[in-house]
């Protein structure tokens, strides 16, 4: 799929600043009992960044229609979107449909910049209008999905009925089953004749409210605080603003992301977007919540979509959708970063965690011998590796070029024998290490999701056993402090936090997105701000 950015009509709004590269809005819904509560939220809308608000009367206990509206879009320090959603699209009005429109109709006499009227009424309520619109107030005609996101044949059939009605700006909001959800209305934003707003809803949808911003979508919305939204999946302004750079996000901004399930978690995003901005790339990375690697890679083929970090569960699948894979990555049989090359667009895979894991280790083994050895501090030692995942391939493999003895860990045995064979190492299962200890300063290497959140008291390993191992090591990084090095801590071994293998195979990783070198200071004091 091709996709290219489209501009807008630009709208003449009181307070917006000119100084984004994209036409794209930061609506804020505010949703109160009160007419003061309202007030103050439109005020911290204001000061955090936004450049209009949503005022969701139908959120408001005993509304009074002509005093209450008259003090909200007088009184608002921002552009005005008047939205009175009943029940039946997904709002909290359940009362009389012709009280409804009658408040809609003097919001507008009142001065609202937009108003929004659902599609399955639009025609009535133009025709109430009976050619006595104000100038002013521009009319979104809206379409909710809370099931699913149709074909971009029936979504573009949609966006032509609506914009049929009269609408001055058309709203299509669906709801993401799948990720791939979201390149449907890409499609269409992007070929849109009108403003059109058009969202996917929910976690999976998520990239859409970002990249409204490279598709020319009209507005995007933007919550005061995380969790209190007025659809699932909405980020709140500090994240669209702060995080992800939206003002700087246009036409020709390049894609990148974490593909992994589950992947709110990950701190990737932070340093990423951070570090590009840091040295001007044009560049933009979001968490991918992907069930199925390879229809995403099939789904987002635009030269625009360009690299990716793969994490659990993804790392093995990963590898299948390259079309050339570094020897090492092919070696271990996973890969953690993806490339698609500009010239031919084939998709390239590297495994940056072993890279990044080992140097950690390493360097903690020599602050704990006194300082440098020769050679590395790894050789000779017994290396254990719980997990034969993607990452337990990495970690396996880094030991064994590094010289140590390794052991794979396994709740399969089989699955551990066959990695262990490929490493010249020994094979057991996931009961049997608790009772195994062959001997004393051995290095433990944690690469399963055990004791992460939010099942962070488990721990793959008795407390008691950990007195055998030196090091301790777990890929996790959310938490930081796991229950497990917490423990290894308490029995006196080193403890490497898996934050470490997170921002060394973010420099690798970095450089090979942008060509430029990592700052890889700024990658510290980020991600010490954000575990």
């Amino acid at each position: 799929m091709t996709l290219s950015g489209a501009p807008l009509a630009s709208m003449d709004l009181k307070n917006v600043e000119e100084v984004r590269r994209n036409s794209t809005l930061i609506c804020v819904p505010i949703m109160a009992d009160t007419v003061d509560q309202m007030l103050v939220q439109m005020k911290l809308a204001k000061e955090i960044g936004a450049d209009l608000v949503e005022i969701r009367v139908d959120f408001l206990k005993n509304f009074n229609p002509r005093p209450d509206l008259e003090v909200l879009i007088k009184q608002s320090p921002l552009p005005t979107l008047v939205t009175y959603r009943p029940n039946w699209e997904g709002g909290q009005y359940g009362g009389d449909e012709s009280k409804r429109k009658e408040a809609l109709r003097l919001a507008m006499e009142l001065g609202a910049d937009f108003i929004d009227i659902e599609f399955k009424v639009a025609h009535e309520f133009f025709h109430s209008l009976q050619g006595n619109r104000p100038e002013k107030a521009k009319i979104i005609v809206s379409s909710h999905n809370y099931q699913k996101t149709p074909s971009t044949e029936d979504i573009g059939d949609l966006v032509a009925a609506i914009q049929a009605t009269g609408a001055d700006i058309v709203k299509v909001a669906t709801t993401a089953l799948d990720i791939t959800d979201n390149a449907r209305m890409f499609q269409v934003l992007v070929h849109s004749q009108v403003p059109m707003i058009g969202l996917v809803m929910g976690e999976k949808g998520l990239l859409s409210r970002i990249l409204a911003a490279k598709y020319g979508g009209f507005l995007t919305f933007g919550s005061l605080e995380a969790g209190v939204v007025s659809a699932p999946g909405q980020p709140t302004v500090k994240e669209l603003l702060d995080l992800y750079n939206l003002r700087w996000i246009g036409a020709d901004t390049k894609v990148h992301g974490v593909i992994g399930s589950p992947i709110g978690h990950s701190k990737s995003p932070h340093l990423y977007n951070s570090a590009f901005k840091s040295v001007g790339f044009n560049g933009i990375y979001l968490p991918l919540l992907v069930d199925d690697v390879a229809n995403y890679m099939s789904t987002y083929s635009s030269p625009d979509f360009v690299g990716y970090s793969c994490t659990i569960p993804h790392k093995e699948a990963g590898l299948k959708c390259c079309d050339e894979v570094d020897p090492i990555a092919k070696e271990i049989g996973s890969i953690n970063c993806m490339i698609r090359r500009p010239t031919d667009g084939k998709i390239l895979g590297y495994n940056f965690d072993y890279l990044g894991a080992i140097a950690a280790i390493e360097e903690a083994l020599r602050a704990s011998n006194g300082g440098p050895t020769l050679g590395s501090p790894l050789a000779g030692k017994l290396f254990v590796v719980i997990g034969a995942g993607g990452a337990g391939k990495a970690l396996a493999y880094g030991g064994y070029e590094k010289g140590a003895r390794v052991v794979v860990v396994n709740r399969t045995y089989s699955k551990a024998k066959e990695l262990a064979d490929k490493v010249g190492g020994h094979a057991i299962t996931l009961a049997e290490l608790k009772d195994f200890h062959p001997e004393r300063a051995m290095i433990l290497v944690n690469t399963t999701s055990v004791g992460m959140k939010p099942r962070i008291d488990d721990t793959p390993i008795p407390k008691e056993s950990l007195r055998h191992y030196s090091l301790v090591f777990d890929a996790i990084y959310t938490p930081k402090l796991t229950r497990l090095l917490k423990e290894a801590q308490e029995t006196g071994a080193t403890i490497v936090y898996g934050t470490e293998m997170l921002i060394n195979q973010a420099f690798f990783q970095f450089e090979k997105f942008t060509g430029l070198p990592a700052p890889k200071q700024l990658f510290q004091e980020v991600l010490a701000r954000n575990t």
